[in-house]
């Protein structure tokens, strides 16, 4: 079951069926309720009329053998009196159910019964009308204003039908008290809700069928673009180019959006997959000439002691091992290392690197922020190195707080950066004209471990001009809080 609705498209027409099947179960259960209760009223009303109609008739002396209702055309009539018993009832009634009687024919009366009737009916008549079941007063002549209707059946010149009946009391002048039961068919409240509901039988699965199938058609179309973007990513992954791009559907949704993020994201990975290509091809390239350096010294050295250059084999040494942990910080740095979250006073640590250092001088105020210690120094070496290697005399720290960042500059009276270079010189590997020699201008990465470790630590560093004309270098980074 998992594996049949496991896609997309089948649980979304699923979903769709079940909610149309459940809304039309719903609809079509109130509509047949809706259709049942208005023909039933319906019949209710016309039973009502057929009693009223011989209530009217028993209020003017009619005669029981002269009322029109009784010819079973309209329906069964039953009159009955105070005590239940049956005084009239319709032609040809065989069997009813659902009356206050069961009686189809009035009983035989005893002799004498005619004269005690008159009496009776002769103290009813002049009785206030407080007697019977509804507890209405009527006076004589007037029919009762409640109507009470029940279910039941009758069986009239053998046909047996389902009815609805409607019971009136009338209050006659020479017979008392009598209730009218008048019965209207409901045979066409059984064919309509019958038909309705072989309707909905046959009709409901069908329209089901017809949304599923539309559901699935509509979700496949829709879902096309998304098996498109996973089959060019599933050859892309086979390939291992990341050139290729996935196709993006010409519309403005979801989908379309998806694959424009897909695409950007593809290009940031092949981006960086080359930048790594880059980085490892310079590192090598670095690499290789200390060590070629290195190697050549000592083959000398073992063939010839005498000619052994102890002091270029110690700085090439040197040069290897700081290459080795610049190369070491740089890969900590894109693995996304944190910088650790203690508190760094920019001044004492600008004196701390500026000690020992010729032609620096440091103008501090105190400016504490949040980082490592040992990675902050890294930067203030490294600008503090790149100014002494271009100045001409002198270089300049300057620490101030700027609102809530404190700002930290290294200037130097060199000849300066470029205006078009000052971006370029962040790079890894780069080297400017001035600084292309290994030997004095470094292997290229102290200012983009520079600026790698002030965006780690949520500040930034730019290049501009020195007032004293050379190279300007500003970190900033936020104050403690």
């Amino acid at each position: 079951m998992s594996r049949l609705f496991g896609s997309v498209r089948a649980r979304a027409t699923l979903g769709a069926t079940l909610v149309v099947a459940v809304a039309l179960v719903a609809a079509g259960t109130a509509v047949l309720l809706s259709l049942r209760s208005n023909l039933t009223a319906e019949a209710g009303t016309r039973a009502e009329r057929s009693a009223r109609a011989v209530a009217a008739e028993l209020a003017v002396r009619t005669p029981y053998g002269d009322l029109s209702g009784l010819d079973g055309g309209d329906g069964p009539v039953q009159i009955v009196d105070e005590d239940g018993k049956l005084v009239a009832g319709s032609e040809d009634l065989e069997r009813i159910s659902g009356t206050a009687t069961t009686e189809v024919k009035p009983q035989p009366s005893a002799p004498g019964d005619d004269d005690d009737d008159d009496s009776d009916d002769s103290e009813e008549a002049g009785d206030s009308g407080d007697s019977g079941d509804s507890g209405e007063s009527l006076a004589p002549g007037e029919i009762g204003h409640e109507t009470t209707f029940s279910n039941g059946s009758a069986t009239i010149d053998g046909d047996a039908e389902d009815y609805r009946f409607a019971a009136v009391e009338v209050e006659t002048p020479d017979h008392g008290r009598l209730t009218v039961h008048a019965g209207a068919p409901l045979a066409a409240e059984h064919s309509a809700v019958r038909t309705a509901l072989t309707v909905m039988l046959i009709g409901f699965p069908l329209l089901l069928v017809v949304v599923a199938a539309v559901t699935w058609l509509v979700t496949g179309r829709a879902l096309r673009p998304v098996e498109g973007i996973r089959s060019e990513m599933a050859a892309i992954t086979a390939s291992e180019d990341l050139a290729r791009r996935v196709p993006e559907p010409a519309t403005h949704d979801e989908i379309a959006r998806l694959a424009r993020t897909t695409n950007e994201t593809l290009a940031a990975l092949e981006a960086s997959v080359e930048r790594q290509r880059r980085f490892v091809a310079d590192a090598s390239h670095e690499l290789r000439s200390p060590i070629a350096s290195l190697r050549t010294q000592l083959e000398v050295a073992a063939a010839h002691p005498a000619l052994l250059d102890l002091d270029g084999a110690v700085e090439d040494t040197v040069r290897l091992q700081h290459l080795a942990a610049d190369l070491l910080l740089l890969a900590r740095l894109d693995a996304g290392e944190r910088p650790a979250d203690a508190r760094v006073d920019l001044s004492a640590l600008a004196r701390e690197e500026a000690a020992g250092r010729t032609g620096v001088t440091v103008d501090a105020e105190p400016a504490e922020v949040t980082g490592s210690r040992g990675q902050l120094g890294r930067v203030l070496a490294n600008l503090l190195d790149n100014g002494r290697r271009h100045a001409r005399e002198r270089v300049t720290v300057t620490v101030r707080r700027e609102g809530d960042w404190a700002v930290l500059g290294v200037a130097d009276d060199g000849e300066g950066v470029a205006e078009a270079d000052r971006e370029r010189i962040f790079e890894r590997f780069v080297r400017l004209d001035a600084a292309r020699s290994r030997d004095d201008g470094g292997a290229g990465l102290g200012l983009a471990i520079a600026r790698d470790v002030a965006v780690r630590h949520g500040g930034t560093l730019t290049a501009g001009a020195a007032p004293a004309g050379g190279a300007l270098f500003e970190l900033r980074l936020p104050l403690a809080r």
